[in-house]
């Protein structure tokens, strides 16, 4: 059946009650139920089909270990924080070594640690947002402004330097579109110079952090964290203070605890990545299994970090697995969110939404529009669906074949599909890696679309016009 334009109501409505009043959970939870009201045409069944659909997100194994991993990392990051590990790095990171000692330093640390752990979108940001978390806090970086980094160097540097088994899903979006498996590599590679949204999105952070020229939103909040320590909006009830940075040398909090008990775990959950990707791989990282490694990496660090303080006599094995548990709770409530999110994937999939916004556009296209008016639906499309490989895929059907026949740009014309799929999973209040990324830094979500969408705009308006420009070129 096809739906046309009603299509598009459930994500735009989904979107827009995120945004004003501020409610993700009942912004899903309408976008969902008005979707299978659409599906279905009863209430009451939609009601049904709507819980079901909750309940059927946990019938994929990638989407079950996803939210595993949120909360084993959740119980990971508060085991650092309750055995003094996240003290004892902040304390070795700040004072010992003095690696880090401002604002801008943070970031720039910030923006480091997410370009290397890149093997995937959801573990890049659950990483580097926990590992970056005390170090931004004790400096009074904004959560606004941590989430902003840690979520720009997630998914634009898995595009741009494709390796784990994002190679694969790029490849296999473009086989699926008509290009031979002899010529995929070939064309990916050639392909990633032209994805501009993600390039520059990657040059502005340090950019913007070395020159400290924020604006919108942004700027407020920096203002904001530097004058009164709210490292969040006050208005929100559990908004975090930071006090001065003499008074946090004087405090306790900073001279205890040990660093090993936050690197040691951290470098065993690096480490594990790599063995399952190989060992999955059959020796190739490339070919290794990103959910595998998102299972296993959080589980055995935490293992990791139990036998350390365990051994050490600093909990006992009943103690510590009781803190887990507690550490695991306090993530639930980001599980939730993200089973909701599944489900509306499978909404939006099952009205067609995006081939329909691809098809709105298609009769507007000549040759060397076709990259910009590629770029700019598959923004609407991830914009209003929150995903980046569901847009590519969709939107490699029908660049390619369109390139192809219209004797556009090839190269030109998939760069833009990367491009405009990366928009949305930067901007849209629905994304998985908007969800991670404000999870582990503590950032409210509409607070964090709210300040990170006037950069995402001005890299989108960017490549607007180089697209324009090599479209023409080229």
């Amino acid at each position: 059946m096809e739906y046309g334009l009603i299509s598009v109501l459930p994500p735009l409505l989904t979107i827009g009650l995120a945004l004003i009043p501020r409610n993700v959970y009942l912004s899903l939870f309408t976008g969902v139920i008005s979707s299978y009201i659409i599906i279905d045409g009863n209430i009451i069944v939609a009601l049904n089909n709507t819980l079901n659909g909750f309940a059927n997100a946990f019938t994929s194994t990638s989407n079950v270990i996803v939210m595993g991993c949120i909360l084993t990392l959740g119980a990971l990051t508060y085991m650092f924080d309750k055995t003094g590990g996240i003290n004892g790095f902040v304390n070795l990171v700040l004072k010992q070594k003095g690696l880090v000692k401002s604002p801008k330093g943070a970031n720039i640390f910030t923006f480091i640690v997410g370009c290397i752990v890149y093997t995937s979108g959801t573990l890049s940001t659950l990483i580097t947002g926990s590992v970056c978390r005390p170090v931004n806090d004790y400096l009074r970086v904004p959560h606004e402004k941590a989430a902003y980094i840690v979520h720009t160097t997630s998914m634009p540097v898995c595009l741009l330097f494709p390796l784990s088994g994002w190679a694969a899903v790029m490849m296999g979006a473009l086989t699926a579109a008509g290009i031979s498996d002899d010529e995929a590599m070939s064309v990916l590679i050639s392909s990633i110079p032209y994805n501009i949204y993600a390039i520059l999105v990657l040059i502005m952070v340090p950019l913007i952090a070395l020159t400290r020229k924020d604006f919108g939103p942004m700027k407020k909040a920096e203002k904001r964290a530097l004058e009164t320590g709210w490292l969040d909006d006050p208005k929100h009830p559990n908004a975090q203070r930071i006090g001065s940075l003499d008074e946090q040398t004087e405090g306790e909090e900073v001279k205890q605890g040990k660093a090993s008990y936050i690197l040691v775990p951290l470098a065993t959950l690096i480490a594990t990545i790599i063995v399952v990707l190989l060992v999955t791989g059959k020796g190739s990282i490339v070919n290794g299994s990103g959910t595998q490694a998102t299972l296993w990496s959080p589980f055995v660090a935490l293992v990791v970090l139990g036998v350390m303080v365990i051994s050490q006599k600093q909990m006992k094995f009943t103690e510590y697995l009781d803190e887990v548990f507690k550490g695991a709770g306090q993530m639930v409530g980001i599980a939730a969110m993200l089973m909701m999110t599944y489900a509306m994937g499978t909404c939006i999939s099952t009205l067609d939404t995006g081939n329909y916004l691809a098809s709105l556009f298609s009769s507007v296209l000549s040759p060397s529009l076709l990259p910009v008016i590629i770029f700019l639906v598959g923004c609407v499309m991830s914009f209003a669906t929150g995903t980046s490989t569901g847009t590519f895929n969709i939107m490699m059907l029908i660049a390619i074949p369109m390139a192809l026949a219209m004797d556009a740009n090839l190269i030109l014309t998939i760069g833009s599909v990367w491009a405009g799929a990366l928009f949305g999973d930067h901007a849209s209040p629905i994304s998985d890696t908007t969800i991670m990324s404000c999870s582990t830094t503590g950032c409210d979500i509409i607070d964090h679309v709210r300040s990170q969408l006037p950069y995402a705009l001005t890299a989108a308006g960017i490549t607007i016009v180089a697209y324009l420009a090599l479209g023409m070129i080229l």
